[in-house]
C-alpha cells in the first residue's frame, strides 16, 4: 500500500504543481519554445484527455461522474490484489493510472472554486468560452464558477510537424500541417504511460490465478 501511495502523490505532485505554475503564469492559449519539437502551451479542457470533449455542462458533468466511480473501482482493486499478492507489473502501472485519473478529477471539480477565471460554458451559442489575463488563486468558493464546472489546465505540445505549406503547391498550397498536434497534461501522460507498460508486461500483470 506505501508503494500505491507513494507513486500516487509523486504523480500527482508534479501533475498539480505544473498546471498550477502554467495558468498562473501564462495568458490562455500563450506558447513558449522549449526546443525544437516541444512547446509548453497553455490551454483549458473541458472534457477528456487530449483536448476531446462533448455534451456542454451535462457532458462534464458525466465524465465527472465517471471518472469518481472508475478511481472507486480502482481503491476496490487495489485492495482485491494487494490481498492476492499481485507483483509490480500490475500494482506500479495501475499507480500510475490511478494519479492521473485523480489528478484531471481534481481541475474539473475543484478548480472553477479557487482560480479568478477560467474558461466557462456559454449555453446560447452551446460553446466553452475563454477569458484574458493570468489566473489568480481566490478565497475556497469564490472563483470564476461552481464545483464540478472547473476545466483541466492542458500545457504539453509536441508538434513533431510543424510547417505551412507553400502558396503554390498544389490541392494542399498554403495550409498548416502539426503533427503531434494535441495538447495533454501529466495526468494525461500518466495515464498513457501506465497504460502502455500494462500492454507490454501483460503476462506478468496477469499470471494465472489472479484476477482483474
Amino acid at each position: 500500500m506505501k508503494k500505491i501511495l507513494a507513486i500516487t502523490f509523486l504523480v500527482l505532485l508534479i501533475d498539480q504543481a505544473s498546471k498550477i505554475y502554467i495558468k498562473t503564469h501564462f495568458n490562455l492559449d500563450d506558447s513558449v519554445s522549449v526546443f525544437p519539437g516541444f512547446k509548453l502551451t497553455f490551454v483549458e479542457n473541458p472534457g477528456m484527455a487530449y483536448g476531446l470533449h462533448f455534451g456542454g455542462v451535462i457532458g462534464k458533468y458525466f465524465l465527472v461522474i465517471l471518472r469518481l466511480f472508475l478511481i472507486g473501482g480502482m481503491v476496490y482493486m487495489f485492495r482485491k490484489w494487494l490481498q492476492q499478492g499481485a507483483s509490480n507489473y500490475l500494482l506500479i502501472p495501475m499507480s500510475i493510472i490511478f494519479a492521473g485519473a485523480i489528478g484531471n478529477i481534481i481541475d474539473g471539480m475543484f478548480y472553477g472554486m479557487i482560480f479568478d477565471s477560467g474558461t466557462v460554458y456559454d449555453p446560447s451559442i452551446d460553446r466553452w468560452i475563454g477569458y484574458g489575463g493570468i489566473s489568480k488563486f481566490v478565497p475556497f468558493g469564490q472563483g470564476y464558477s461552481t464545483f464540478m464546472k472547473g476545466c483541466v489546465v492542458d500545457m504539453l505540445h509536441f508538434p513533431l510537424v510543424d510547417w505551412y505549406v507553400p502558396d503554390n503547391w498544389p490541392i494542399i498550397g498554403g495550409k498548416h500541417l502539426e503533427f503531434f498536434k494535441y495538447i495533454f497534461n501529466v495526468a494525461d501522460s500518466a495515464i498513457t504511460v501506465g497504460a502502455a507498460l500494462l500492454l507490454i508486461f501483460r503476462k506478468k500483470a496477469f499470471p494465472n490465478g489472479l484476477e482483474f
